[in-house]
């Protein structure tokens, strides 16, 4: 079940506490808010990434240039640009992006001759890292996105890879899905590791 509960708030400090207990927001298509608590939970384990011979050969090759916190209202924007609607309201974009020039909230992008070929973006705290949505222009950008965004979060000793919901795409990739009650109990103690997924933006 979705599980949607009790309305916290956009403004940072309740954002960031309703994801510290496991809570995100969504918004329908009346741009109305909903705040959700899947049970049970899909997360991706760092150590069981599946990636395709094909894409493997991609990321051997260089096809993309792969960056870190380039252009975060780029990506959010990118990912609710979509034909059958987003769950991304005007909102919700302007308080994820108070919480990148806070630090908490980064974007992976992929380029190609220059131009932004896809991405993600997420919120991290403590050892923990939500994902919240991907776009691709180019196939394979989003992918090799997850790659970049697996290779740092091991790096950086993260813990916990929270994909919210199961899907066929995420299902392939390795993704997972766990009770409610083991997803908190990770997230409690992921959320309490001192780690640092980058450095906040200077501007």
């Amino acid at each position: 079940m979705h599980g949607e509960v009790t309305r916290p708030d956009l403004a940072p400090a309740g954002l960031l506490a309703a994801y510290s207990m496991g809570v995100f927001p969504m918004a329908d298509e009346t741009g109305a808010l909903h705040w959700l608590a899947p049970d049970p939970r899909a997360i991706l384990e760092l150590d069981a990434l599946q990636v395709s011979r094909s894409l493997r050969s991609v990321m051997r090759r260089g096809v993309f240039e792969l960056t870190i916190n380039r252009a975060f209202a780029e990506v959010i924007r990118r990912c609710a640009d979509r034909g059958e609607g987003t769950w991304i309201s005007p909102e919700i974009r302007a308080a994820y992006c108070r919480l990148h020039q806070m630090g908490y909230a980064h974007s992976v992008e992929a380029w190609r001759d220059g131009a932004l070929a896809g991405g993600l973006y997420g919120v991290a705290i403590g050892g923990a890292f939500f994902g919240e949505s991907m776009f691709h222009a180019v196939s394979n950008a989003s992918k090799a996105a997850l790659v970049s965004l697996v290779e740092r979060l091991r790096r950086q000793g993260f813990v916990l890879l929270d994909v919210q919901f199961m899907t066929e795409h995420l299902h392939r990739l390795g993704a997972v899905e766990i009770p409610r009650r083991e997803y908190e109990r990770r997230l409690r103690r992921a959320i309490r590791l001192p780690r640092r997924f980058a450095e906040a933006p200077t501007a």
